[in-house]
C-alpha cells in the first residue's frame, strides 16, 4: 500500500536533509510546504492570490487553507504513489485533516519522529553560518571553516549568521514547536503510528533508521 510519510522534528533537526534524500534516492517525492507557500508568492493563480492577500496582511493561514494547498499538490501526478511530507501537518487538526486526503488517496499515513536533543539543536542552530558568495553552510561548533568566520572557498567573504539564529529567536521557536507539536505526537502516538528515530548521528545512519521506517 502506497504510504504518507510525516516527517515531524524541531527546527535543525533534519528533517528537510532526510525528506530530500528519500526524494533523490528512492524517488519519494519530497513536499515542503514552506516551498509551497514561497512558490506561490509568484504564481497567479485564484490560490495563490488567496495566500498572498493574507502573507500581506500579516495573518496566519489558516488550517483549512492550508490543507487545501496540500490536497492540490498531493494531487499532481508525481505524487499518485508514495510521498513525504516536511513541514506539515503542524497540529492535531491539520493532522486529522491529513487523514480525510490518506483515505481519499487510499494511502497510510506513516509517522517518523526525528528525535534530537535541547541542546543538540541549540548547538546546530545558533553555530550556523552561511558563505554568502556559494552558500555553503558551517557551524561552529561541528562544522568549522578552516578560518575563523571566513568561508574556505571564499576567504574574502565574511559568514553570515542568520538574524534568527540567535540563541533568544532559537530558544523562542523550540518553545513554540513544543507547544504546537506536543499534541501531534500524542495523536499519532495513541493510534501506534509514531516512529521515532535517533537524529544525533551521521546523517547516513539517520537515513538508514528512517527507510527502514518506510
Amino acid at each position: 500500500m502506497d504510504k504518507v510519510i510525516v516527517l515531524i522534528g524541531a527546527p535543525g533537526a533534519g528533517k528537510g536533509t532526510q525528506a530530500r534524500l528519500l526524494d533523490e534516492r528512492r524517488g519519494i517525492p519530497q513536499i515542503s510546504t514552506g516551498d509551497i507557500f514561497r512558490e506561490m508568492k509568484t504564481l497567479d493563480t485564484p490560490l495563490a492570490r488567496e495566500v498572498q492577500d493574507i502573507m500581506a496582511s500579516g495573518k496566519l493561514i489558516s488550517d483549512d487553507l492550508t490543507y487545501k494547498i496540500v490536497r492540490e499538490r498531493t494531487s499532481k501526478e508525481d505524487a499518485a504513489g508514495t510521498y513525504v511530507l516536511d513541514g506539515y501537518p503542524r497540529t492535531a487538526v491539520q493532522a486529522k485533516q491529513l487523514e480525510d486526503l490518506a483515505k481519499e488517496q487510499g494511502k497510510e499515513i506513516v509517522a517518523i519522529e526525528i528525535d534530537v536533543d535541547r541542546e543538540e539543536l541549540m548547538k546546530r542552530l545558533t553555530g550556523r553560518r552561511s558563505c554568502p558568495v556559494c552558500g555553503e553552510i558551517y557551524n561552529i561548533y561541528s562544522k568549522p571553516p578552516k578560518f575563523d568566520n571566513r568561508c574556505d572557498e571564499h576567504p574574502e567573504s565574511e559568514l553570515a549568521h542568520r538574524a534568527d539564529d540567535t540563541e533568544e529567536k532559537v530558544k523562542v521557536r523550540l518553545e513554540t514547536y513544543d507547544e504546537l507539536t506536543k499534541p501531534l505526537l500524542e495523536y499519532y502516538d495513541r493510534s501506534g503510528r509514531l516512529k521515532k528515530v535517533n537524529g544525533e548521528g551521521e546523517i547516513e545512519d539517520i537515513y538508514r533508521q528512517v527507510t527502514e521506517l518506510v
